[in-house]
């Protein structure tokens, strides 16, 4: 099935997150208002964009309070979906997201909603663009499903279908069941977030709570059972509101979000990954920290010792029977403290697992040295920690599941070779030919003219001004006033 993400979802700018969605695999966006609102691209811009990237713009939203309206109030909203309908034109998004209203104007009328949204309907089948009509969980007279789809089916236009959102139903409580009684052509939308259940107001429960599917409290895979039942065909879209996922990344969060999405079609029977692995244990656990003392105090006073390092990383291995920790001080360490960096797994068949692992978008590492060059080498004991006659650890033989290091026997020391060219002169070596310096291209070699060795410099000929050395003495002289002539004197 084709997969959506919300640009709400995800932190920066329309652009950032455009790229982020297409990079994790995503076939499509929900173009959010506010995002085109505060993005410096036109519509036209954004759409191609997006057509670059391999995206298509599947939904735009949102458009609130529009049915079940005064008289005048509609006539303004008429007025306020036409300007919405041209720009979604000039954007390529072909469906339209209508919120059920919050307006304290809105009455509880349901003839008077499906009039107006008839209505509605036929000015976006003008554009050639298509109405979704979604109940709020907090909606002022509509807040379920089975209620928003009563006037859809009562207002009976073929530009008019309903949105489902697994949130707005599951939140309160709806029978899920029910989904099957619409017809999967009048199902235009289908909109999908997991969240914890938590006892508090609705409103504020979905704007700073929600997540993806698997990741909380809901049968996100039960209704979307239901939904692929009635002949629903379009896709599976992510709308989530986490001020967590707003401050993150977007590229792994967009990576996160597509992963839900893969796991979520296994479970519905809707695609097919490699079969899980089960663990059989824990191998090891990494820290990072920036500094090692006050790690290695506290794992020497739980019983660690220290029985290898690694050959080629700023990582030390602590043993304790089974347990094995891995200390990483590496230059890329954040500096805010000792964090948990990852927990390796044993794995019986670690290459079913490396498949399925690559099927759920983990990134696969390249490997930058030969399959049997041993990562590891013994650590020291205290006494003879600079020797390089120290035994190797006892119980230091790695596996394919953990890093506990080979036997391995360091080679003698050898001081390096000095290069002919570095190596120091003795009495009786002949010079080394001096090789002359060649001009660089376009640099032209500039030759000083020979004097003679008793020659003197002209600068050292004549005396220099004490008051103005920069010239000289006869110059001086040439510009000095003559005195005034005074008579009686010659």
């Amino acid at each position: 099935m084709r997969t959506s993400i919300a640009t709400v979802s995800l932190s920066g700018s329309l652009t950032e997150k455009l790229t982020a969605a297409s990079r994790a695999g995503f076939d499509g966006v929900e173009i959010f208002e506010n995002d085109l609102l505060a993005s410096p691209l036109t519509p036209e811009e954004i759409r191609a964009r997006c057509a670059d990237l391999g995206l298509r713009i599947d939904l735009y939203q949102p458009m609130r309070d529009i049915e079940a309206v005064p008289a005048d109030e509609f006539a303004r909203n008429l007025r306020r979906a036409r300007h919405k309908f041209e720009l979604m034109r000039r954007l390529g998004a072909d469906t339209v997201l209508v919120c059920s209203s919050v307006s304290p104007l809105a009455v509880d009328d349901d003839p008077l909603a499906a009039e107006q949204l008839h209505r509605l309907a036929d000015l976006a089948q003008d554009f050639g663009i298509r109405v979704a009509y979604e109940a709020l969980a907090w909606g002022r007279h509509v807040n379920t499903y089975d209620h928003a789809w009563r006037i859809v089916d009562a207002a009976g236009h073929p530009a008019l279908g309903t949105c489902l959102d697994s949130f707005h139903i599951l939140s309160r409580g709806s029978d899920v069941k029910g989904i099957e009684d619409i017809p999967g052509e009048k199902i235009f939308f289908l909109q999908l977030a997991d969240a914890p259940l938590l006892a508090m107001d609705v409103l504020q429960w979905s704007r700073h709570y929600r997540c993806f599917p698997g990741q909380g409290g809901f049968d996100v895979a039960g209704l979307v059972q239901h939904v692929l039942r009635t002949g629903y065909t379009g896709p599976l879209s992510l709308e989530v509101f986490n001020d967590v996922f707003r401050q993150a990344e977007a590229g792994p969060t967009a990576v996160d979000a597509h992963r839900s999405l893969l796991v979520l079609q296994e479970a519905v029977g809707a695609a097919a990954l490699p079969r899980p692995v089960v663990p059989t244990g824990v191998a090891f656990a990494e820290l990072v920290t920036p500094d090692t003392a006050p790690v290695s105090a506290l794992l020497t006073a739980l019983g660690f010792a220290r029985t290898a390092r690694h050959r080629t990383k700023p990582v030390d291995l602590w043993q304790q029977g089974e347990a094995r920790i891995l200390v990483n001080t590496g230059p890329a360490v954040p500096r805010g403290g000792t964090q948990l960096a990852a927990i390796g797994l044993q794995s019986p068949d670690p290459a079913a697992a490396a498949d399925r692992a690559e099927a759920l978008l983990a990134p696969v590492l390249p490997r930058r040295r030969a399959l049997r060059t041993p990562r590891w080498m013994p650590s020291p004991p205290p006494t003879a920690r600079n020797s390089s006659s120290a035994a190797p650890t006892a119980g230091a033989q790695t596996s394919s599941t953990s890093p506990t290091p080979r036997r391995h026997r360091r080679p003698p020391h050898r001081p390096p070779r000095p290069h002919p060219a570095l190596a120091p002169l003795r009495r009786g070596d002949p010079l080394p030919p001096q090789r002359p310096r060649t001009a660089r291209p376009g640099e032209r070699r500039r030759r000083r003219p020979l004097r003679p060795a008793a020659q003197p410099r002209r600068h050292q000929r004549r005396r220099q001004c004490p008051h103005r050395p920069d010239r000289r003495r006869r110059a001086h002289r040439r510009h000095r006033p003559r005195p005034a002539h005074r008579p009686g004197h010659g």
